[in-house]
């Protein structure tokens, strides 16, 4: 009997994905939730994440609704495979998706931990590999930071009709973290509760090889230096790429770490596919960069906002004031507000307050009303004959030496961003118009 040629995956029955594995022409190893490796390697983290993604479902559907992965039909789960006749490479993962007894899709895996990055050759070659057996869909995973899945770290042009995805460990980590708070998107199953609470605990371990965004590139001091020094900046220069991707991956890392302490996934701000572009005209030309973090039923998106000369980070949250009353009565509210802050989250609010600045955004002004918040009373007076659209709510903080520290900054900024939710944002609320009343003949 000839023996099957294997050349393609998709439209391949599972029957004869079973035959070619044992006649060797394709070699796989089942994922397993406990693997019989050496804890922290490569293999075992490939082999537990998979697992995870077969015994938990929440946890499968949010992951395969972000690669945009068929849910229907039976998904099994592999590690460690090759396709000795049609090429050397050795993919960390796979996942097939059968129905009625036919692979319809199919994803490949390729991961990283510990300080290991992914390597572009590498990449270029699994994508060319895999067009050639029908299968469009790679993602990659490692400790590097993006700041939109779609995104890669390595500079690869990707082929018309393929996918290629990248998570960071800390995201897929937080994905999990999400699904063990009491919100709308929890797990069901007790037993998979307990499964994935097993499998964070591995992840966030040392051993694992997992680590989050600890560092910026070392572009950040040159660029923060550079700037102070009034040094002139060039589009060309490289490090100030290495600045802004910095700045990208960070504000991506700020959103995950207020995800898993809000229990909550908070998002940063889309990327676009120029937004690396102009975010670097944008710092040539004026030495800041913006951030957002939009945060579900919170008074509004945080705006973030970097000074490079003066080396400062603002954030702001905008909040509407009654508009059926005058602009006395308006600051009055949102002096009350911020009374309920400082009574909520008292030492958190008074460690703030030195910094704390109110604008008032003033119709048909070119520019709004600032004052500090010990001097809020002053705005009464400013304001009196203007009509009051809204208030910004402003922390401004200068970071000093520590904003151009690669590894100072993130502490700072993270324990800012945490502050500053905690003792204001929070306890923040927009005004509503009340609804109409009927009147009583």
């Amino acid at each position: 009997m000839l023996k099957k040629k294997f050349n393609k995956l998709i439209g391949l029955k599972k029957d004869d994905f079973d035959q070619f594995v044992l006649s060797g022409q394709i070699k796989k190893q089942n994922a397993r939730l406990i693997p019989t490796l050496k804890t922290g390697d490569e293999m075992a983290l490939t082999s537990i994440f998979l697992s995870v993604l077969r015994l938990v479902k929440e946890y499968r559907y949010n992951f395969f609704k972000e690669i945009k992965l068929s849910r229907s039909g039976k998904a099994y789960y592999y590690t460690e495979v090759c396709f000795p006749e049609i090429s050397k490479c050795r993919y960390d993962g796979l996942i097939i998706i059968v129905v009625s007894g036919v692979i319809k899709d199919a994803v490949f895996l390729e991961l990283k931990n510990k300080n290991n990055s992914i390597d572009q050759i590498q990449i270029v070659s699994y994508i060319k590999d895999l067009k050639n057996i029908g299968v469009k869909s790679l993602i990659t995973v490692s400790n590097q930071f993006v700041s939109d899945s779609s995104h890669s770290p390595v500079n690869v042009k990707v082929p018309k009709n393929f996918s290629l995805h990248h998570f960071s460990w800390t995201y897929l980590l937080t994905l999990g973290q999400l699904l063990l708070f009491k919100n709308d998107n929890i797990i069901e199953d007790e037993d998979q509760i307990e499964i994935m609470r097993e499998a964070l605990y591995y992840f966030e371990s040392k051993v694992s090889g997992v680590s989050g965004y600890s560092r910026m590139k070392p572009g950040w001091k040159q660029l923060s230096d550079d700037i102070r020094a009034q040094k002139p900046l060039k589009l060309s220069d490289i490090y100030i790429e290495d600045a802004v991707l910095s700045w990208h991956e960070k504000e991506k890392d700020l959103a995950l770490l207020m995800s898993r302490k809000l229990g909550v996934l908070v998002k940063s701000t889309p990327k676009k596919k120029d937004c690396l572009k102009n975010d670097i005209k944008k710092l040539v030309k004026e030495n800041y960069l913006l951030g957002t973090l939009s945060i579900k039923n919170s008074v509004s998106d945080i705006k973030i906002k970097l000074e490079f000369e003066r080396r400062s980070v603002l954030m702001s949250v905008k909040i509407l004031p009654p508009m059926d009353k005058g602009t006395v009565a308006k600051i009055t509210w949102i002096a009350k507000q911020l009374e309920n802050c400082k009574k909520k989250s008292e030492i958190v609010f008074n460690k703030l307050s030195d910094y704390i600045w109110i604008e008032a955004d003033i119709k048909y002004a070119r520019n709004n009303l600032k004052v500090k918040l010990n001097e809020l009373d002053k705005l009464k007076e400013e304001a009196k004959d203007s009509e009051i659209q809204a208030f910004h709510v402003v922390l401004i903080d200068g970071l000093g030496v520590g904003f151009a520290s690669t590894g100072k900054f993130i502490s700072l900024i993270e324990e800012m961003v945490l502050n500053y939710y905690e003792g204001i944002v929070q306890h923040m609320t927009n005004w509503s118009r009340p609804a109409p009343k009927l009147e009583l003949h």
